[in-house]
């Protein structure tokens, strides 16, 4: 993997967690009940793909 490959899978996963963050920020301070766990869940979720650009990144 070339190391433009390797910034690009770095890129991708530091905005997911941006975006994990907002989603988990947004449920826990606007929202309640079901649509909070959903949320938050969808947040959980994120963190697999999150996960595999950071170790392809690190390769």
């Amino acid at each position: 993997m070339s190391p433009m490959d390797k910034m690009w899978a770095s890129f991708i996963a530091i905005g997911l967690m941006v975006l994990a963050s907002l989603l988990i920020s947004f449920a826990r301070t606007k929202t309640k009940g079901a649509v909070r766990a959903i949320l938050s869940f969808v947040a959980f979720l994120l963190f697999i793909p999150i996960l595999l650009y950071m170790v392809v990144s690190l390769l």
